[in-house]
């Protein structure tokens, strides 16, 4: 590959707390277009984990574009990361994530290869970064974990509040630690970051260099013109409602549950006809007994999401708990669908409520957007429309990642590390 003009003399170690192959889930999704872009400025060199064996399958694609690479299956029970975690006074993701292998495969690339930029991704990564090493360190936070699990806390009680209590704490002084460790911190939309300064020490806040790079959407791929619609979902009775992300995810299933319990069956009060469907990898088993009852039904994992997307009348996703920008919003926007969703989940995306999608957060209200969009389908069309208009001019990858030719460059985050 030519790498002429991209403006940096060196080669880049990459470290992914998941295998960026496939991109079926949010962070793969976001990691797997940065390692991309990455690839056509400079060799890469890539450390990442495997969590099954769909993702092993995948690395012929990773060999296809790393200069080398390690990837290594993900095999520690959580029980025994816990442990660890309270032992070393580490928030659990650090001893989940850590590896000897990765370790010394970093350790390897630094002597071998003139490596001048690390970029990771996501904080369970920083441990792998040498106090050593001397170039630029780029740092993918995508979102502010630590107020994830602060939420968490909010809603839980007993032993679990505490546990998602002393996460978020201690997530906090490993994000903090590492913005100090880092010539560059990202985070995915300008709240975010605004919320990551303001976290910081305060002598820290104004020495760190924190700065947005957004999520895009491919809207050549996800393009209704060029997908049918999955048969199976198409022959359950409409009108058809859609959520679709990694299900085993807590927000995620919180939020699916909020539609089972309480939002649907106030729906289909007005639409007896109704029928909800949850699409996405590892559903968790207090949804899978939902199946085919009351009108939900749980897909799973499924090759194309695009087809269950396509069969959809109008995409509710009322999550509660929400982080950075949702793929799963950019994507039912490009296939063209009205999508109802809470303030949280359309946070980062920019888009306006009424012009490009329907915005609520109380049940009653959601209800209310709902019906009033299914009632009217030339309005619903209308929303769909713009909502695909809109992400199609301002939400592509290609504008979204362009700021990483510069960041690999830039005179402004030149190292810090140097001796």
């Amino acid at each position: 590959m030519d790498f002429a003009g991209a403006g940096m003399s060196g080669e880049i170690l990459f470290l992914s707390h998941r295998m960026p192959f496939p991109p079926d889930r949010g962070d793969k999704i976001r990691s797997h277009h940065v390692l991309r872009k990455l690839a056509t400025l400079a060799p890469v060199h890539v450390a990442t984990f495997a969590d099954d064996e769909r993702d092993i399958a995948e690395e012929v694609e990773l060999a296809s574009i790393a200069r080398s690479y390690r990837l290594v299956r993900r095999v520690k029970p959580l029980i025994v990361a816990g442990m660890q975690s309270l032992m070393r006074r580490q928030p659990v993701s650090v001893p989940a994530f850590s590896s000897a292998e990765i370790a010394k495969y970093v350790a390897a690339v630094l002597a071998e290869h003139p490596i001048s930029m690390i970029y990771a991704f996501s904080g369970q990564m920083g441990q792998f970064i040498p106090a050593s090493f001397t170039g630029k360190v780029v740092f993918d936070f995508v979102d502010v974990d630590s107020a994830k699990f602060e939420a968490y806390a909010d809603e839980a009680s007993g032993i679990r509040r505490w546990l998602f209590e002393r996460e978020g704490r201690l997530l906090a002084h490993e994000e903090a630690r590492i913005a100090a460790r880092s010539d560059v911190s990202l985070l995915v939309s300008s709240e975010e970051a605004a919320l990551f300064r303001l976290r910081l020490p305060a002598e820290q806040a104004a020495d760190c260099d924190v700065r947005t790079l957004r999520n895009g959407i491919d809207s050549r791929f996800f393009d209704p013109a060029i997908v049918s619609a999955a048969s199976a979902m198409a022959a359950s009775p409409g009108p058809r409602l859609i959520f679709v992300g990694q299900m085993d995810y807590a927000p995620n299933v919180t939020a699916a549950l909020r539609v089972i319990d309480r939002l649907l069956p106030a729906i289909r009060e007005t639409l007896p006809k109704a029928t909800f469907h949850i699409v996405g990898r590892n559903p968790d088993e207090q949804l899978v007994e939902y199946h085919g009852k009351n009108g939900v039904f749980v897909w799973g994992g499924v090759d194309d999401i695009r087809a269950y997307l396509a069969a959809a009348d109008l995409a509710l996703i009322p999550l509660e708990i929400a982080r950075g920008v949702q793929n799963k919003v950019l994507e039912a926007m490009a296939m063209s669908l009205p999508v109802v969703l809470t303030s949280q989940a359309a946070t980062g995306i920019g888009a306006v409520d009424g012009e490009h999608l329907a915005i609520a957060d109380s049940d009653e209200d959601l209800v209310d957007r709902v019906t009033a969009l299914l009632a009217h389908p030339r309005q619903a069309l209308t929303l769909g429309h713009e909502a695909r208009n809109y992400v199609v001019e301002k939400m592509s990858w290609q504008a979204a990642l362009a700021p990483l030719v510069d960041l690999v460059s830039d005179p402004a985050a030149e190292p810090r590390h140097a001796a």
